[in-house]
C-alpha cells in the first residue's frame, strides 16, 4: 500500500511542454530459449527514458516493440525507442524502459522468437523468449534508487502486444497492469491481408493465458488492421476472457491505410482510454482533472 500511494503522490502535473526527456541506454544480459529448447543468454540493449521534471521514485513502464516479417527488416529495426509515446508515459511520470530483444536490431542474435512455417506455427514459446526478456527488464529496473518496486506496466506493439498478455498470464510480482496494442501473430499485410497464420492457434492460446492472467488487461486495436484484421482480435480477447483473464476491449475504427500503426501514428486516438484504465489501477495523470 504504501508503494501504490506513493506513486499517486509522485505522477504530480507538469505541463508536457516543459518536460525534458533523457535518453540512456544500457546493456541488460538475458537467458532465453527458443522453440527448440535450445537456451540462449546475450546481452541485449535497453533504452530508459525519464522526464527530468518528474519526481522520483518513478513507477516502471516497458514498452516492447513488434516483429517484422522479413528478417531484412528485423535486422534493420536499430534501437527501439517509440520516442514520441515513450515521452508521454514520461511525461505522466514513468521511468519508460524500451528493450531492443533478441534477434532484433542493435541488440542482433538468432531469431530465439522465430514460430515455424505458415503452416504450422508454434506460437507460445516466441512469446514466452519474449516476456522472460520483459521480467529481466523489470528486474534490472527495480534495481535502481529512482523507481517504485511494486506499481509496474507492460506495454506492447505488436508481437510486443501479445506478449504483454503473456506477462499478465505469469503475474509476475510487482506489475499492477498490462496494454495490447494490436497483439497477435503471424500477420503479413504484402501476402496475408487482415488473415494471420493460424489464428485458431493465437485462440488457444490465448484462453490459455486467460486461464492464469490475474491482472488488469487492456486490449486496444483498429478494424482496418492490415496485419491482424478486424475479427480476430476481438476472437482471441474473448477466448481471454471467458477463460478468466479480466480485460477491456476497444476497437477504433479505420486509421490510416492500417490501423496497425495506430500506437506510433494516431496517439490522440488512445491516449484517452489508456489514461481512463491507468486511472482504474490507482494512478493520477497530469490530465486528470
Amino acid at each position: 500500500m504504501k508503494g501504490g500511494l506513493l506513486s499517486l503522490m509522485l505522477l504530480a502535473s507538469v505541463p508536457p511542454a516543459l518536460a525534458k526527456l533523457v535518453d540512456q541506454q544500457i546493456d541488460l544480459p538475458v537467458e532465453v530459449k527458443n522453440a527448440y529448447g535450445k537456451e540462449v543468454a546475450q546481452t541485449i540493449k535497453v533504452t530508459v527514458f525519464t522526464d527530468d521534471t518528474t519526481a522520483t521514485p518513478r513507477p516502471i513502464l516497458v514498452i516492447n516493440h513488434g516483429r517484422a516479417p522479413d528478417a531484412a527488416d528485423r535486422a534493420a529495426l536499430g534501437r527501439a525507442r517509440y520516442t514520441e509515446v515513450s515521452r508521454w508515459f514520461a511525461a505522466q511520470g514513468f521511468l519508460v524502459a524500451v528493450p531492443t530483444r533478441v534477434g532484433y536490431g542493435v541488440s542482433r542474435g538468432e531469431d530465439v522468437e522465430d514460430s515455424g512455417d505458415c503452416s504450422r506455427k508454434n506460437y507460445p514459446p516466441g512469446y514466452e523468449a519474449a516476456a522472460q526478456q520483459t521480467l529481466a527488464v523489470l528486474a534490472a529496473m527495480r534495481a535502481r534508487p529512482d523507481t517504485v518496486k511494486d506499481r509496474s506496466l507492460v506495454v506492447g506493439q505488436s508481437y510486443g502486444g501479445t506478449t504483454s498478455v503473456t506477462v499478465a498470464a505469469l503475474n509476475p510480482p510487482g506489475v499492477v497492469a498490462t496494454i495490447n496494442f494490436a497483439g497477435g501473430g503471424g500477420g503479413n499485410p504484402k501476402t496475408r491481408p487482415q488473415e494471420p497464420c493460424l489464428p485458431t492457434l493465437l485462440e488457444r492460446m490465448f484462453d490459455g493465458y486467460g486461464r492464469s492472467a490475474r491482472i488488469p488487461t487492456l486490449w486496444i486495436y483498429a478494424e482496418n488492421d492490415m496485419y491482424m484484421g478486424p475479427r480476430y482480435p476481438r476472437q482471441w480477447f474473448e477466448a481471454f476472457n471467458q477463460a478468466g483473464g479480466g480485460g477491456e476491449f476497444v476497437q477504433f475504427p479505420p486509421h490510416g491505410d492500417d490501423g496497425h500503426s495506430l500506437f506510433t501514428r494516431f496517439p490522440a486516438t488512445w491516449q484517452p482510454v489508456v489514461s481512463e484504465f491507468l486511472r482504474k489501477q490507482g494512478y493520477m495523470l497530469k490530465d486528470s482533472p
